[in-house]
């Protein structure tokens, strides 16, 4: 049976680039729906005042607020690579990814720790019974679809959603999952974390979430992005049987 996940043993990464506007709303969003998690933010070079923003919180977060500054744009991946390191050196059970532009409900939050504590991955689903997108044009819905299904016709894994950066997973997984040989960024990097774990032997249970478009702010997204994603799916195919056998030692 599976030991049970105490929130306060669980951090949620958080990347940042110019999100000065959505740090105290996230925070307060947090703060009301699932207190006693820990928050790690990793802001690659911000110039709108992000990490004061950070900083100026941390002063009555009790220790539960944390900061990593990177030199500049490293990227998503290198980002949820960093925190999910920083957790497991400082001995938490679980990690959580989340967006900065509140696409991600806090009250979606306190759901994903509930269905963590009996799974060891979940994955916060758009494309499941219930879920859903808000506030997307039919262009950008088309698009997110299609990628998780492209995604999951060729490497033939059982996750509606692919794409979806909410998703929590705990140690255990991470321990397995080979985080100094993942590449991708967006998109990809989110299909390549769920590949890895579907190799280590883990599959993700999906739950249902709303996903809103972003209130403050420019979109990270760019086409750069969605055309690494198209070729990335391949490259995963190629993971070398010697690195394959290696995953879930």
């Amino acid at each position: 049976m599976m030991p049970p996940l105490l929130p306060q043993k669980t951090l949620v990464v958080v990347p940042t680039l110019d999100e000065a506007d959505n740090v105290d709303t996230l925070l307060d969003g947090i703060e009301l729906h699932a207190p006693s998690v820990h928050v790690l933010f990793v802001d690659d070079a911000s110039r709108d005042g992000t990490p004061d923003k950070i900083r100026a919180r941390q002063a009555t977060a009790a220790g539960r607020l944390h900061l990593i500054e990177r030199p500049g744009k490293l990227g998503l991946g290198t980002a949820y690579v960093a925190g999910f390191k920083w957790a497991l050196a400082r001995g938490y059970a679980a990690a959580v990814e989340m967006d900065a532009d509140l696409s991600h409900r806090p009250e979606d939050l306190a759901k994903l720790l509930a269905t963590l504590a009996s799974h060891s991955c979940v994955v916060g689903s758009r494309y499941v019974r219930g879920g859903g997108t808000r506030n997307w044009s039919p262009h950008r819905k088309l698009i997110s679809r299609c990628g998780s299904l492209y995604a999951r016709v060729i490497l033939r894994l059982p996750i509606r959603d692919l794409t979806g950066g909410f998703n929590g997973w705990r140690r255990e997984v991470l321990e397995k999952v080979d985080l100094d040989g993942i590449r991708s960024e967006g998109y990809s990097f989110q299909i390549e974390l769920k590949y890895r774990a579907h190799l280590a032997g883990f599959t993700p249970v999906e739950f249902p979430i709303i996903f809103e478009e972003r209130r403050e702010g420019q979109s990270k997204m760019s086409s750069r992005i969605v055309l690494e994603a198209i070729w990335r799916v391949w490259g995963l195919l190629r993971i070398s049987a010697s690195t394959s056998s290696t995953i879930g030692r």
